[in-house]
C-alpha cells in the first residue's frame, strides 16, 4: 500500500508539473491569515495562529490544477516542547488535479445537464509535518473519486473523495515514536467554491469537507466523522493602491471544525476537537 501511494503521488506531481507548461489560465498568489481562536485536540482552544500561505490554481487543455501550501505559526498556547514558551511550527500541502471528461472527449457541452456544467474526477494528495508537544503529525493522505462542476457564475465543485490517510506521530510527552499507521479507508465529501457577489468587488470563497469515521486511531481508540467548513467574503482593493483588478484581496474568514482530525469532541479530546475561528485575510495575485 505504502508503494502504491508512493507512485500515485509521483504520477500526479508529474501531471501537475506537466500541465503547468500549456496553462489556458492560471492564477498564482500568496496570502496571510490571522486569528486567536484556533483549537487542538486535546489542547487549547484559544490559541493564535499566524499563516503564510502560498496557492496556485491553472486550468490547461484537459482539466484543472490546485496547490496550496500553508506554514502555520503558533503561540505558545501550542507549543513545541511539553515546558516551552516557543509556539509549534506547521507545514500543510493540498494538491487537487481535476480531469474534465468534456475536455477529455473532445466534446465540452456532452456532460452539461439542468444545473450541471460538466464532470470530471479528482486525484491529489494531503501532507503535514508539524513540531508540537504532544502529536508531531506526519500526515500523509492520497484521495480520489468523481467531481460534478455546477453550472455557477465564478465555480462550484461536488467531489466525492475516497482517502487513504496515514501518520505516524511522536510524543514528547513520554519520547515515544508511533510506526507508520494506516486508517481505514473513507470518503470525503468535498464541496469547493469561489463565487463573485453580482456586480460589486466581493467574492464568496471557500471549501467544505464532510469526512466519514476512519475506524480506529494508531492508539485503539475509535474515530468520529469529521465536519470542516472554511469559508470567507473577500473584498478586491485592487482600486485603493492603483493596481489590476483581482491582485489585491482583503477578508473576513470564518473555520467550523467539528472533531477535528476525527477526534471526539464531546470526550477525551474536549474543546480542543471542536474549532471555531475567525481570522484575517490578506492576498496578493501575480
Amino acid at each position: 500500500m505504502r508503494i502504491k501511494q508512493t507512485l500515485i503521488g509521483i504520477s500526479l506531481i508529474a501531471a501537475g508539473i506537466s500541465c503547468a507548461h500549456a496553462a489556458d489560465w492560471s492564477d498564482t498568489y500568496i496570502g496571510y491569515r490571522y486569528g486567536t481562536r484556533f483549537a487542538e485536540p486535546y489542547g487549547r482552544d484559544d490559541i493564535t495562529k499566524s499563516i503564510l500561505n502560498f496557492g496556485h490554481a491553472s486550468g490547461y487543455k484537459y482539466g484543472t490544477n490546485f496547490l496550496n501550501v500553508d506554514m502555520l505559526l503558533a503561540n505558545d498556547r501550542d507549543p513545541i516542547s511539553p515546558t516551552s514558551k516557543t509556539g509549534s511550527q506547521e507545514v500543510y500541502v493540498v494538491y487537487r488535479h481535476t480531469l474534465d471528461l468534456g475536455k477529455i472527449t473532445g466534446n465540452p457541452d456532452a456532460f452539461k445537464f439542468g444545473p450541471v456544467r460538466g464532470l470530471g474526477f479528482t486525484g491529489g494528495f494531503d501532507l503535514n509535518t508539524k513540531d508540537d508537544s504532544g502529536y508531531n503529525s506526519r500526515k500523509r493522505m492520497l484521495v480520489a473519486g468523481p467531481t460534478v462542476m455546477l453550472d455557477v457564475p465564478g465555480f462550484l465543485n461536488v467531489s466525492l473523495l475516497q482517502l487513504w490517510e496515514s501518520n505516524a506521530p511522536y510524543s514528547k510527552f513520554s519520547n515515544t515514536q508511533t510506526p507508520r499507521y494506516n486508517y481505514d479507508p473513507h470518503p470525503m465529501l468535498n464541496l469547493a467554491w469561489g463565487i463573485p457577489i453580482g456586480n460589486l468587488p466581493l467574492s464568496f470563497e471557500g471549501y467544505a469537507n464532510f469526512i466519514a469515521a476512519k475506524g480506529q486511531n494508531e492508539f485503539g481508540g475509535g474515530t468520529k466523522p469529521e465536519t470542516n467548513i472554511d469559508a470567507q467574503i473577500m473584498y478586491d482593493a485592487s482600486s485603493l493602491v492603483g493596481a489590476t483588478p483581482r491582485t489585491f484581496k482583503l477578508g473576513l474568514e470564518y473555520q467550523y471544525w467539528r472533531n477535528k482530525f476525527g477526534n471526539d469532541h464531546t470526550k477525551g479530546a474536549g474543546n480542543g476537537a471542536f474549532a471555531k475561528t475567525p481570522m484575517l485575510r490578506a492576498e496578493y495575485h501575480f
